[in-house]
């Protein structure tokens, strides 16, 4: 796996320290607490690049998910500190490639990847549609700096922008 060192290059966009809710029957973090911690980091890496509430509000517009790929690399457990790295892998006129890393800060080792295609939304149509140009500016600055980095993202092959 990638060293922690250069994951940590990269925004981080949420933290959470793990409740007594997030658990499961075997004492870790149970898997739709990945998915909401990772989601809250979706979130505020798009609200960073123009899509946030108010954009949506205004413009009538939105973002969908369309694919979701998800590794377990190590436990989660209660009273641990998880932040949430993200990486831009690519981008087309309506669809955006990217890629979360939960680091595990109590015990310094990667806990999960997610790997994700989302897209642009007309919420008017509720269809997709293209990233306006001063989104998609955003966006092919954050995917130009992550395209430079030393190391490729272990992308699991299937998603496409």
């Amino acid at each position: 796996m990638i060293p922690l060192e250069q994951i940590n290059e990269l925004p981080k966009y949420h933290r959470a320290t793990i409740i007594p809710d997030y658990l499961d029957a075997m004492g870790h973090m149970n898997i739709r607490w990945y998915m909401a911690i990772f989601d809250d980091a979706a979130w505020k890496f798009f609200a960073t690049i123009g899509m946030d509430i108010d954009y949506y509000q205004q413009e009538q517009a939105g973002g969908f998910a369309l694919q979701h790929f998800i590794r377990y690399l190590a436990e989660v457990r209660l009273g641990e500190t998880v932040v949430v790295h993200t990486r831009v892998l690519g981008r087309s006129s309506k669809r955006v490639h990217f890629m979360l890393f939960m680091v595990n800060e109590t015990t310094g080792v990667l806990a999960a990847t997610l790997e994700a295609l989302g897209s642009h939304a007309d919420m008017r149509v509720r269809r997709t549609s293209p990233y306006p140009p001063l989104i998609a500016k955003q966006i092919d600055t954050i995917l130009r700096a992550h395209s430079n980095l030393s190391w490729d993202a272990p992308v699991c092959g299937v998603i496409q922008p």
